[in-house]
């Protein structure tokens, strides 16, 4: 599959099937996440992967949907940001290399035509205290993943800004 027709396949799913995702797909997964650029290439966070039935019930209390606790596995996406790389001026890009490799990770899930959803809104305290959590390490992201209970997506995945509206060519 060309690239292209990846990124138009991948959506935010929100209505999982209860079906296992394989251990060779969740591999191929998180082999696309491990080998994701990240600034100075310090890859300075941690991916907790969950199947546990309980700690998936409770993680579902951090964020109150009833499609998300349906989820048969979720991927938490942890930063630590004293292993980040930080720009002269003090940036902390550790934000910016979770979400590069959580994309990694979302395209990959779709190419093996598995349904992923970015879950930032959520109870960031619970979710340290659930997983027993260093203090060096911040929740960023919640991604739920399984197949995807239908394969229609949301009008609003379609709907995007014309290239005027988002590209300024300076020549």
């Amino acid at each position: 599959m060309k690239f292209i027709e990846l990124v138009q396949k991948r959506y935010s799913v929100r209505n999982f099937s209860n079906e296992a995702i394989s251990e060779e797909q969740l591999s191929a997964i998180l082999e696309a996440v491990r080998l994701a650029p990240s600034a100075v290439n310090f890859q300075p966070y941690r991916f907790f992967v969950v199947s546990n039935k309980n700690t998936l019930a409770q993680l579902a209390q951090c964020y109150a949907r009833e499609w998300f606790a349906k989820a048969p596995l979720c991927i938490v996406a942890c930063g630590d940001h004293t292993q980040g790389w930080h720009r002269a001026d003090g940036k902390d890009h550790t934000d910016i290399d979770v979400a590069i490799a959580v994309d990694h990770l979302t395209l990959a899930a779709a190419e093996q035509g598995i349904g992923t959803c970015w879950v930032c809104n959520f109870d960031v305290k619970r979710c340290a205290e659930i997983l027993n959590l260093p203090n060096n390490l911040e929740p960023i992201a919640l991604i739920p993943m399984g197949y995807a209970a239908n394969v229609t997506c949301d009008e609003r995945h379609k709907t995007r800004k014309s290239a005027n509206d988002l590209f300024t060519f300076i020549r």
